[in-house]
């Protein structure tokens, strides 16, 4: 961080409230139904997809692989953005639901939207840059939040919200 500039607004997010959360995002969905299947986004969207596809009785779950944030292990640093692996159906996604667990920036979203334009867009949470590109999401946070999944965290001491601000 530089020297002067605010701090990052940080939201840990638990197993327990990504699945509740999760869940909410399935009742939004079940109305927007019926889908023939659900395209998770990778990595992120694996675990919400999961827990809609259950939700919503959905049994085919197929991937879309996308690389936006660097390779050498800074998944903050963003990179070129790369379809790794395309979905395997053909057509335009209509009856399609596509799951990612956050729509920030939009550079994903709107590259996942491009394969499939017809094809009804849900993310558990959604930053005000990407926010028009999905149909349906639960939760928004700011633009300056990270947003910290439970696969990113660990068990760790924090000093509190004060003790990161440069004293005046």
């Amino acid at each position: 961080m530089a020297e002067g500039s605010a701090p990052e607004k940080a939201f840990p997010v638990s197993w327990e409230e990504l699945h509740r959360t999760g869940k909410a995002l399935a009742w939004r969905l079940v109305d927007a139904g019926p889908f023939e299947g659900i395209i998770a986004i990778t990595r992120g969207g694996l675990v919400p997809a999961a827990i809609v596809a259950r939700e919503l009785a959905i049994r085919v779950v197929d991937t879309v692989c996308v690389t936006t944030y660097g390779t050498s292990g800074d998944d903050k640093k963003r990179g070129e953005l790369k379809i790794v692996k395309p979905p395997s159906l053909e057509g335009d996604g209509e009856g399609w639901l596509i799951v990612d667990d956050l729509v920030d920036t939009g550079v994903t979203a709107r590259a996942v939207r491009a394969l499939l334009p017809k094809a009804h867009f849900a993310t558990i949470y959604a930053k005000p840059a990407g926010r028009p590109l999905v149909d349906t999401f639960v939760t928004e946070v700011s633009q300056d939040t990270w947003i910290y999944f439970p696969w990113d965290l660990e068990q760790r001491p924090v000093d509190p919200i004060a003790a990161m601000r440069p004293r005046r």
